[in-house]
């Protein structure tokens, strides 16, 4: 037997993961006065106490609860997809949790390297393939693939979210939005880190710009790009229908952030990600 564990990066709930037979570890989220788990928590209340300028925070799923959901499939092959490592500790933390388990044998632990809607799609497909009755091993050398065939990028509203969480290049840190310009991110070949794509004197012409590399690297029938916004609902609706105008073979899911991305993107950041089928 198979047994998909991820965590919420995905996007996905507790409970939409055991509709799918998925165990969904959520991250942890602190803000002020309010503290709970990612995909989990009282959204209006978490950015009232960003307003009111409290600095949230994100860590990854307690180690236990990591070990727990490995000892419930004593007998399984477990496949444990994890958020980009580098962009948290969640992926490091699976691997700790893996060795203070006795089935530690029938564990793998995938580093994303992504997060959000291409690690979304990589727990769907992994899902499709275990009841298509394909093996562990099988499952595994897509989720390699797939991982080499991603592409994310984030533009942010208030570039200080990404400074403080120090999930930066050191070129990117010095990156600053100034004279009011959108930054463009990108993450960097290993997944780790998120550095400079460019920069645009507005979000219109930073999602065009972001639309144009999509268009540049043949994206087709093959790819499915997501949309995923801090409520930044119309921008995001504005990139769903230049990618859809541009690229008419190519699905697009649009996506909303939970309280950990938005910790790290901000309020009313997009991010544009894609991943090969």
């Amino acid at each position: 037997m198979v047994q998909i564990i991820t965590d919420s990066s995905t996007l996905f709930t507790i409970e939409e993961g055991k509709k799918m037979g998925v165990d969904v570890l959520p991250l942890c989220v602190t803000c002020g006065d309010i503290e709970g788990r990612d995909c989990h928590m009282d959204m209006d209340a978490f950015y009232g106490e960003i307003a009111k300028g409290n600095n949230p925070t994100s860590s990854q799923p307690p180690i236990g609860e990591v070990m727990e959901a490995y000892e419930k499939y004593p007998d399984a092959e477990i496949i444990n997809i994890a958020m980009a490592d580098g962009l948290s500790g969640t992926y490091q933390s699976a691997c700790g949790a893996k060795e203070s388990v006795d089935n530690c044998d029938n564990i793998t632990v995938i580093n994303s390297k992504t997060l959000c809607g291409p690690h979304r799609y990589m727990v769907k497909k992994a899902i499709q393939m275990k009841k298509e009755g394909k093996t562990a091993k099988e499952i595994i050398a897509w989720l390699e693939y797939a991982r080499e065939h991603q592409e994310s990028f984030l533009i942010p509203q208030d570039f200080d979210f990404l400074r403080r969480g120090g999930r930066l290049t050191p070129m990117a840190a010095t990156f600053a939005s100034v004279l009011n310009l959108r930054a463009i991110m990108t993450q960097t070949p290993d997944g780790c880190r998120l550095d400079k794509f460019g920069m645009k004197r507005s979000m219109k012409l930073a999602m065009k710009a972001v639309v144009d590399h999509l268009e540049e690297v043949k994206l087709d029938a093959r790819h499915i790009v997501y949309v995923s916004h801090a409520r930044a609902e119309e921008d995001a609706k504005k990139a769903v229908a230049m990618i859809k105008e541009r690229l008419a073979d190519v699905e697009v899911e649009l996506l909303e952030l939970g309280a950990a991305f938005v910790t790290q993107g901000g309020p009313q950041c997009v991010a544009i990600q894609y991943i090969e089928k």
